[in-house]
């Protein structure tokens, strides 16, 4: 479990830095981080902090793709997270046997 909690802080802050740097290449038209990229980095686990940096710095805000499909990917994700853990002793004695 502590794990877990290392990876999922580390994936939030890679998630803010690259939604920060995507939302800066905007502003100076540089080049811009590809938007499967960020969608991908929220699907492994960063979509609530990009999410909230999202909204914070007024970033892709009006890309439903993004406001829509980072909060759904969060919510599958926790389900899949609660799932596993009300079920871990039963799928323990199954992996042990």
């Amino acid at each position: 479990m502590q794990n877990l909690l290392i990876y999922l802080c580390v994936i939030t802050v890679v998630a803010v830095f690259v939604t920060c740097i995507d939302k800066f290449a905007a502003v100076k038209k540089f080049y811009r981080v590809p938007e499967r990229t960020l969608l991908i980095i929220a699907a492994l686990g960063g979509g609530a902090g990009m999410y909230l940096t999202m909204k914070l710095i007024r970033h892709k805000t009006k890309k439903l793709k993004f406001m829509l499909g980072i909060p759904l990917i969060v919510v599958a994700q926790v389900a899949v997270i609660l799932l596993i853990n009300s079920y871990a002793d039963y799928l323990s004695k199954i992996i042990l046997f």
